[in-house]
């Protein structure tokens, strides 16, 4: 086990120590990582009544009842690219995977409060085996998927084989956002609390129960919503092949990926900090 030693000097004095520690303690969690992950997983699943089918039931939830609210003219949501109740289900799995990810990191480090306290290692640990968890999930969330294409006979293009990157983009977006509000979350219960109801409202903002709107008010905030681009772009990657807004597509995902290592930094820099005043 490294030596870790405390000295009042901040570590951003010395950038390239710090990626370096970073990177260092990246690679030497793989292993607690994986233990984390296959436990995480088997707990999910080994403590609840109905299991796996977990995975399938939110997105079956949603289909039926906006395909029957739609069917009786309760709500009109135009033209979809696919069948509404395929469209219905594919978008709510992409959504429900983004809602993992961003719950992930804030879950992990509110449950792991009394080991960050006692023990020392590498926080990535935590993280990643959060990431590993929502990547399994949605791997069996892809049976639902598959189920759907070969029911109501969608087909494919090429480009579904490009399917992952906007859905690795979409998990790293979550990711990014849990990761930053995950030191809160440790010293504020608010925050996990508060997580339910934002992305309660979060959900009518994203295109995932309606086509993407285009005019008035609320097309522009349903646009300026940054889930909105890569949950369409891997929605069209895995139909039509034909992309919509692929620049918007980018500059989300470059803010993402600047964002997380950014706020990776901040995790680190914070955490000794926010560990130090929960067991004191």
């Amino acid at each position: 086990m490294s030596e870790v030693v405390n000295t009042p000097e901040s570590s951003l004095k010395h950038p390239l120590k710090l990626f370096k520690q970073m990177w260092r303690d990246l690679l030497t969690s793989r292993e607690l990582t994986w233990r984390l992950m296959v436990r995480d997983i088997s707990a999910q699943y080994r403590q609840s009544f109905l299991g796996i089918a977990w995975a399938f039931l939110p997105p079956i939830v949603m289909a039926v009842s906006f395909t029957l609210a739609s069917e009786a003219k309760v709500i009109n949501v135009g033209v979809t690219d696919l069948p509404y109740p395929a469209y219905v289900m594919f978008s709510t799995a992409l959504w429900q995977t983004f809602v993992e990810a961003l719950n992930g990191p804030v879950q992990a480090v509110t449950a792991a409060k009394s080991m960050l306290a006692r023990v020392n290692f590498p926080r990535e640990a935590l993280i990643l085996a959060k990431v590993g968890e929502v990547f399994f999930n949605f791997a069996v969330k892809l049976i639902l998927i598959a189920l759907l294409f070969i029911w109501f006979r969608i087909p494919v293009s090429w480009t579904v084989l490009l399917t992952p990157v906007p859905l690795i983009h979409l998990v790293l977006l979550g990711t990014f956002i849990g990761l930053f509000l995950a030191p809160l979350a440790i010293l504020y219960q608010d925050i996990a609390k508060g997580l339910t109801l934002i992305t309660g409202f979060w959900l009518f903002l994203t295109p995932v129960v309606y086509p993407l709107p285009s005019e008035g008010t609320f097309g522009f905030l349903v646009q300026l919503n940054p889930v909105t681009p890569l949950l369409v772009t891997a929605r069209e990657l895995a139909t039509t092949g034909v992309l919509s807004d692929p620049l918007r597509f980018w500059i989300v995902s470059t803010i993402t990926l600047v964002g997380l290592l950014l706020t990776w930094v901040a995790f680190r820099l914070a955490m000794p900090f926010v560990v130090e005043r929960v067991s004191s």
